[in-house]
């Protein structure tokens, strides 16, 4: 599983990136066979307290599912998409059983 860390108009700290990685990563129990994970991180409106918007997309053959937070740190908002994204997994791991 490949996975794509993109901060836009800032630089994500080795701190964060690690913690993406390992959240992330733990993707791979709900769906074995995950190609790609691309992680985008971006600061919207900075004046507000809830700024930090976490975008993940979860490529697997022929799909892909996404999930998109904001919260107040970045944490948040990647803790969140994943579980977002736990739950597609499974609901689309269920449909493929019923085929």
């Amino acid at each position: 599983m490949e996975i794509r860390i993109q901060s836009i108009h800032f630089d994500a700290s080795e701190q964060l990136q690690a913690f993406i990685q390992k959240k992330v990563s733990k993707l791979e129990k709900y769906y074995e066979d995950i190609k790609k994970v691309e992680v985008s991180l971006k600061v919207v409106k900075p004046e507000a307290a809830e700024n930090k918007e976490a975008g993940i997309t979860v490529s697997v053959p022929n799909n892909e599912f996404y999930a998109c937070k904001v919260c107040d740190t970045f944490e948040e908002a990647v803790d969140l998409s994943v579980e977002a994204l736990e739950k597609q997994l499974v609901k689309y791991k269920e449909k493929q059983r019923t085929k």
